[in-house]
């Protein structure tokens, strides 16, 4: 054999090493633990995104049009944090990785500030808003330390793209279960562990859910791996971070993805206290209501499946499409005051963003690759911050859209509202939503990453030998 015929076998050989060592499955107790993240951080930043908003005004008697600018002012900030610790990612090496070591540093001040967030202390108004100001933006960038990482860390636990769609499956379900769990208890446990005293008892839920979540952060830095890395292991610049921006489309229609999906969320959760308590005149709805997420971790069990066949496009696609046939179905109980069709409704809705939510993470872990193959630059913390400045900035402004809308036409906590702040009320759960998902199933339409898939990581896995 020539030396020729040596050199082109040897590639050979490194090549299929390194495709079988990118398409090894990971193993279950991995997966689960990766899942456990996202169960963290939404048993401890659901309570935010659901109940903060009447904590706020219900509880410590904030107005409203003041806690709208707090989200707003939130997001600005977000804007700045967000690809900082991207880049802070993506500049850490350490014998953990890169991503892993920021769950064992950072979940338990993550939980703290969720604790110090829903402890506002008998002081004068302004004083509270300072109060609310600080703690909000501190719980803001803990969520930011602990969610990117979670983020980044998929694209390097393997460079399958199909095993990245069921670890992200397990992600998603596991997060869901988190926002289940959450949603269905967490009223309850308000009122037991308060006996009476609200605020007490939203202290003591949320101390309850930290510590829960610190624990199942540390099972997820203990039990991940870090696997893909490019050649060198470069540290990633700032300058760097946006040249990986460049021509990546991908990146921005899935940034906007993750911004309508929970603005849309959002408004809906948080609204629904006030719809059901005022509008409806029913309270203890609220439990079923925002319990029935649990049907989202029945759509991501299809996810993997519908997925591989038709694709994570078209899959986002029919869950946008489900969840706007939703909304219409709960106007529609409006008229016939109808609890059977507005549960029936919420059921479907969550069905269908179940599979949007079931794929978005997935998608960020492409379009990373996606970067790298355009540019020659892998930047997964950077690129990662796309999910958490989107489900930040979507969480923010819908929160405060939802604030500033109730406030502007008269919204007066534990009075009787009148028509007008009934039609703001119904506006925010119904109709918000229904504009964000119709958006989100436009941008989608362009989003042509699918097609690409096999020869990214073709030619990805040729440049890591």
């Amino acid at each position: 054999m020539s030396e020729k015929e040596q050199y082109v076998t040897e590639i050979d050989d490194s090549f299929n090493k390194t495709q079988s060592m990118h398409r090894q499955k990971v193993p279950f107790k991995e997966r689960i633990s990766y899942g456990l993240g996202d169960t963290a951080g939404n048993l401890i930043f659901m309570m935010s995104s659901t109940y903060l908003m009447y904590f706020y005004t219900d509880i410590s008697g904030l107005d409203a049009s003041a806690i709208g600018t707090l989200f707003l002012i939130a997001r600005f900030m977000d804007a700045i944090g967000d690809p900082i610790v991207g880049i802070c990612i993506d500049r850490t090496n350490t014998r953990w990785g890169r991503s892993r070591p920021y769950f064992l540093w950072f979940c338990a001040p993550f939980a703290l500030f969720a604790v110090l967030t829903f402890y506002v202390p008998d002081l004068s108004t302004t004083l509270k808003l300072v109060y609310v100001y600080i703690t909000y933006l501190l719980l803001n960038i803990g969520y930011s330390l602990v969610t990117l990482p979670l983020s980044s860390l998929l694209p390097n636990l393997t460079s399958d793209t199909k095993e990245r769609t069921v670890l992200n499956s397990f992600r998603m379900i596991g997060g869901q279960v988190g926002a289940f769990l959450t949603n269905l208890t967490a009223l309850p446990l308000v009122y037991f562990l308060g006996r009476g005293n609200d605020q007490k008892g939203f202290l003591m839920t949320i101390v309850f859910f930290a510590l829960i979540g610190v624990a199942m952060y540390l099972l997820t830095f203990k039990n991940t791996r870090e696997r893909v890395r490019t050649v060198h292991n470069e540290k990633i610049n700032i300058k760097q971070g946006f040249r990986a921006l460049k021509s990546n489309l991908p990146w921005w229609i899935i940034l906007f993805i993750y911004f309508t999906y929970w603005f849309a969320f959002t408004v809906k959760n948080q609204t629904a206290i006030y719809y059901m308590k005022y509008n409806l005149g029913h309270s203890s709805l609220t439990p079923i209501i925002t319990g029935l997420t649990v049907m989202m971790i029945l759509s991501m069990i299809m996810v993997p499946f519908i997925a591989n066949r038709i694709g994570k496009r078209n899959t986002m696609l029919i869950g946008f499409a489900i969840a706007i046939i939703a909304q219409l179905m709960t106007y529609v109980s409006t008229f016939t005051a109808s609890t059977s069709i507005l549960i029936g409704s919420t059921a479907l809705g969550y069905l269908g963003l179940g599979l949007v939510n079931g794929l978005i993470v997935a998608a960020i872990a492409d379009v990373v690759d996606y970067g790298e193959w355009k540019t020659g630059i892998r930047a997964p913390g950077f690129l990662a911050s796309a999910e958490s400045f989107g489900v930040k900035f979507g969480t923010g402004l819908g929160g405060a859209s939802a604030a500033w809308i109730m406030s502007s036409n008269g919204y007066i906590a534990h009075k009787v509202q009148s028509s007008q702040s009934l039609h703001a009320i119904q506006f925010d759960f119904i109709w918000i939503p229904l504009i964000m998902f119709v958006l989100g199933f436009i941008s989608l339409l362009f989003y042509k990453i699918d097609r690409l898939g096999p020869q990214v990581a073709e030619d990805l896995a040729k440049n890591r030998i």
